[in-house]
């Protein structure tokens, strides 16, 4: 079963928590001063328009599911908390969407990065 992503009605994302979902990264980030430093208007139309962010990751479902927490607001250390969740024969799909994403103008804005890689036995 699939679940609606909230701020793209439209978009379709897999649930967490599938039995053959065995392996996950949790990558926090940080922004730089500099993407606060632009407009709302501004740090969108880089996610949206010129790094296409979401438009990228499309290809990478259902085998990728993902969650994002945003942690700004709240006064900790880190902007946002992604959360991934894959089956181990899809670990190089989520390789190609972190290269993908790497690879854009506003991973540029990012300042640290911490990939932490985790995996459990079983479908349990």
């Amino acid at each position: 079963m699939l679940a609606k992503f909230d701020s793209r009605p439209d978009v379709v994302f897999p649930p967490l928590g599938r039995r053959e979902s065995t392996c996950a990264a949790l990558i926090p980030i940080r922004k730089s001063r500099a993407w606060w430093a632009l407009l709302a208007d501004e740090r969108r139309a880089v996610f949206e328009d010129r790094s296409h962010h979401i438009a990228r990751s499309l290809p990478y479902l259902p085998r990728i599911a993902r969650r994002t927490h945003h942690g700004r607001d709240l006064g900790e250390p880190f902007d946002f908390l992604t959360w991934f969740e894959f089956a181990p024969g899809d670990a190089p799909a989520l390789e190609d969407l972190l290269e993908v994403l790497r690879n854009t103008e506003e991973w540029s804005y990012v300042d640290r990065e911490v990939d932490i890689r985790l995996s459990r036995e079983g479908g349990t």
